[in-house]
This record gives structure tokens, sequence and C-alpha cells, in this order.
């Protein structure tokens, strides 16, 4: 006499039949760094990328072939280069996006106008802000842009970079605080509040950004207010880690510390000014030249 399957166990046959053939379990939601639920169901195929870290980090987690459009200066890695540009400093080609069918744009959140963010969103495409604003978070980021991608790099990827990062702040926990002023512009004086990502490259220097209190997160400051805060260092960077002179303005102010001691440093924008893995080779840097200061100044 035949008996009917054991209904529970037919039930876990037939769900596990579905997913085999919808390409595996679907993908939950990844909360991006605005707070909105991206949940894709599969693995992007055709990705738009609008910054170049957003860049790096993709390529960084094994997911750089599926990207198809990226913003103006996304150079790194060099294959990178090669894509058509969607992006530039004057705004968003909302046409050329559409035309690339892209099945995910992640934007760099603070990099683009409200207006411009509204305008992308009208496309109905799936759209992922990305905005990391501490070290930590861009491991953070890491793993959440690995879980959307699905890319199997990300979780090495993510570990390494918290390795490391636990590394320097351990090297250079407990050293004096010194007082730093990064210089984003020249004229006007524009500098950056501790809610950026820079303030907390310096903080795991031992430093601390002489404008952490500022509410904007990039503000134009008065000369006299530098001149007031005493640092014992003054930053900038540009592309490449070139002086091109752009702290040149303050040689003329010798009571300055930072002048003083001769601590006038540009680092590398490419680095320092986006959120992927090599951000820490420029905190490196950084910290290693901090530490030169305390020893200049005989600062424990």
């Amino acid at each position: 006499m035949c008996s009917l399957p054991d209904r529970p166990l037919w039930l876990v046959r037939a769900g596990l039949l579905l997913l085999l053939l919808a390409g595996g379990p679907a993908a939950r939601a990844v909360v991006d760094d605005a707070g909105n639920p991206v949940n894709l169901g599969h693995a992007p195929e055709r990705i738009v990328s609008l910054s170049p870290g957003i860049t790096e980090l993709l390529y960084a987690i094994g997911a750089g072939d599926r990207v198809v459009g990226v913003s103006e200066f996304s150079d790194f890695p060099p294959q990178a280069r090669s894509l058509p540009r969607v992006a530039r400093a004057q705004g968003i080609d909302l046409e050329r996006i559409a035309a690339l069918r892209p099945d995910l744009i992640i934007i760099w959140g603070s990099g683009y106008s409200p207006a411009l963010l509204a305008a992308l969103r009208r496309l109905a495409l799936p759209l992922y802000v990305h905005e990391p604003r501490s070290l930590e978070s861009i491991a953070s980021a890491i793993e959440r842009l690995g879980e959307l991608t699905q890319a199997q790099g990300a979780p090495a990827v993510a570990a390494t970079f918290r390795k490391r990062l636990a590394a320097l702040r351990q090297q250079y926990a407990g050293r004096s605080t010194m007082r730093a002023f990064y210089q984003v512009w020249a004229s006007p004086v524009m500098t950056l509040s501790g809610k950026h990502l820079v303030s907390d490259v310096l903080r795991t220097c031992g430093a601390r950004n002489i404008f952490e209190d500022l509410a904007p997160l990039v503000a134009t400051v008065d000369t006299e207010a530098v001149i007031a805060a005493h640092p014992q260092i003054i930053i900038t960077a540009e592309a490449g880690g070139k002086d091109l002179g752009a702290l040149d303005g303050w040689r003329k102010y010798p009571d300055i510390p930072a002048v003083a001691s001769a601590m006038l440093i540009t680092l590398d924008a490419d680095r320092i000014d986006r959120a992927a893995v090599r951000i820490l080779d420029e905190t490196q840097n950084l910290c290693e030249t901090i530490e030169r200061a305390r020893h200049a100044g005989n600062v424990p």
C-alpha cells in the first residue's frame, strides 16, 4: 500500500528546489549610510560607481569587473581609467547612467548636492548611499558592499583592514596629543570638522583637529582663528602628494608652532581623501610624520 510522502519533508525539498532555480537564497536588505534598506535579491551585474573611493573598494573586493560607469578621477586601479565617465564636478549625466542600464548605483553621499541625489533617485534604479565617517566604518562599508554585490573577497579585505588599523592605533596610543590644522582650500581658508573621516585619521595618529567642534563638515575659517589655535602641524593634500605651495601663505606667521618647526605637510590626496583601503597607507605616513614632529619638539 502506497503512502503519501511526508508533507514537511516534501515542503523542505520543494523549497530547496525553488532556491536552486532562483540561483540561491534571496539576499537580505543591506542598509546604506543614509539608513535606507537596499535589497536586490540577486548579485548585480552592472554597477555605476559615483566616487573614486567607491570604485577602489569595488575592485578591492572583487566586483570591479561588473563596474560599467564611474565618476571623474576614478583612476585606481588602472583598469578603472578606461571606464565611461558619468559624473564630473559639474554634475551627474543622468541620461548616460540610464543608458548603461545599471542594476545598482553606489553614490558618495556628501559628494553631490541633495538636488542631484533626488534627481538620481527619480531614475527608479537601485541606489546605495556610501558615506564612511570613520576608519572603522570603512571596514563596515567593505562588508556591506560585499554583501550587496555578493563579492566573495570582501570579508578578507575587511578583516585585513581592521587588523592593520588596530595595529596603528595601538602603536600611537598614549602619545601626547598634537594640535593639527587641516587645510582644504587656501583662499578662502577652508577646513574640516571633527565629523569628517580625516579627523579620525588624525586621532589615530594622536593628533587633534583644532576645528573639530565646527558644525559643518567643511567650513570656512579666519586666518586669525588658525593663528590663535597654535597648531603644531599644518596639513593639506594634493594629487600624488606633490607640494604645490598651498601652505606657503602660512610661512609669514613664524609664531605658529607648525611654521617654526617646519611642520607644513602635504599628503597624497588620492589616498587620504578616498574612503578606501589605501587610506591606511597615508594614515601610516601621517602618523610617522607626526611622530617626527614630537621628537623634534621633544614631546613624548
